[in-house]
């Protein structure tokens, strides 16, 4: 049996595990709430590239739950800080909404669509076949293709939306070029957001609904992990993945008394 180790700080998923929509889920404001009465680091995780932090934060307000700008860490923050690392002061052509523009403007990253460094994809309630046109021609004629993520679809009230996995297949289809995608599952997402607040995986536990991104990507990033079945994915679904999260439970609403009690997991 692996032996228990402290928590120090907590990741999780926002989807899922603390909303449906702008639905709260049953734990989700006490969760943050204790969090942030015993001054414990935490992050909030997305994959959805089309919001800032600031969008998100009033997103999350209206459903009763209050966590700080500062706490919200999304595939287009991720994004920017890859290539910053990579190429410090470089140019993009972007296909997405504010959350991705505005993370890489804050980097210093030029917006152009003439011969930029960098295709970039993010997530659009309105893809635009002029720019994803646009986006095929510029990477045949040279510019590197990253995606902020690989979710093939996104929820809405009316069904299932394509979401940026699905448009990054389209034009990988047409170009023959792969994207680097830099969200869950990718554990770089993960390894961005300890570094973002200085935690070890040592002492960090991700939060997810879903074993196909939230799961393995803090598996490979070192962390532990606690799997929540109010999301994608369902309690008799867990035995058929290669892996396992540290522990399965029904809502986030179990961990309340984790972070309440200081255990070890």
């Amino acid at each position: 049996m692996t032996e228990r180790r402290p928590v120090h700080t907590w990741l999780t998923d926002m989807d899922g595990v603390l909303v449906h929509e702008e639905e709260p889920i049953p734990g989700a404001r006490e969760f943050i709430a204790a969090l942030t009465e015993r001054e414990i680091p935490f992050l909030v995780l997305t994959n959805n590239s089309i919001f800032t932090p600031r969008d998100l934060r009033v997103r999350l307000q209206r459903s009763g739950i209050d966590v700080p700008e500062e706490a919200i860490w999304t595939s287009a923050l991720a994004t920017a800080q890859f290539l910053l690392d990579q190429r410090p002061g470089g140019s993009a052509y972007v296909v997405g909404e504010s959350g991705l523009t505005t993370a890489l403007h804050e980097v210093g990253y030029v917006m152009t669509d003439r011969d930029p460094d960098y295709v970039v994809l993010g997530e659009t309630r309105t893809y635009s076949f002029e720019a994803i046109t646009r986006a095929i021609r510029l990477i045949d004629e040279g510019a590197r293709f990253i995606a902020t993520n690989p979710d093939e679809s996104g929820p809405s009230p009316q069904g299932k939306l394509p979401a940026t996995g699905s448009v990054a297949a389209l034009i990988r289809t047409a170009t023959g070029r792969s994207p680097y995608f830099v969200g869950k599952p990718n554990p770089l997402m993960m390894r961005s957001a300890l570094n973002r607040i200085d935690a070890h995986s040592e002492t960090t536990v991700m939060i997810g609904d879903r074993m196909d991104t939230d799961i393995v990507s803090g598996l490979e990033a070192g962390l532990r992990t606690v799997l929540v079945t109010t999301g994608s994915t369902s309690p008799s679904q867990v035995e058929t993945f290669p892996y396992r999260p540290t522990m399965v439970v029904d809502s986030i609403a179990d961990v309340v008394p984790l972070v309440a009690e200081h255990a070890a997991l």
